[in-house]
């Protein structure tokens, strides 16, 4: 039986913690049944795609901004390695 659709959408989910002065963006790796490993370049698109979505939940303008400054560091770390 071959599966093309993991049983869950995103393999990892960003989270933003920390106190007020050193906030930061975290990852958490969801784990599928059938992903045996990442490279990588799949590992930093997955880190984009969360940061992404938690952008369109970000409540405060702070909250915004440390989120689009880690998807440009994630950006710029995938056009090094490519």
């Amino acid at each position: 039986m071959n599966i093309d659709e993991s049983e869950v959408p995103s393999v990892i989910v960003a989270k933003t913690c920390g106190c007020k002065n050193n906030r930061r963006v975290t990852y958490l790796f969801v784990e599928g049944y059938h992903s045996l490993c990442h490279n990588k370049k799949d590992i930093i698109i997955a880190e984009i795609e969360a940061c992404e979505k938690l952008l369109k939940y970000s409540r405060s303008s702070d909250e915004k901004e440390l989120v689009q400054r880690e998807i440009d560091e994630l950006k710029t770390m995938l056009d090094l390695i490519q």
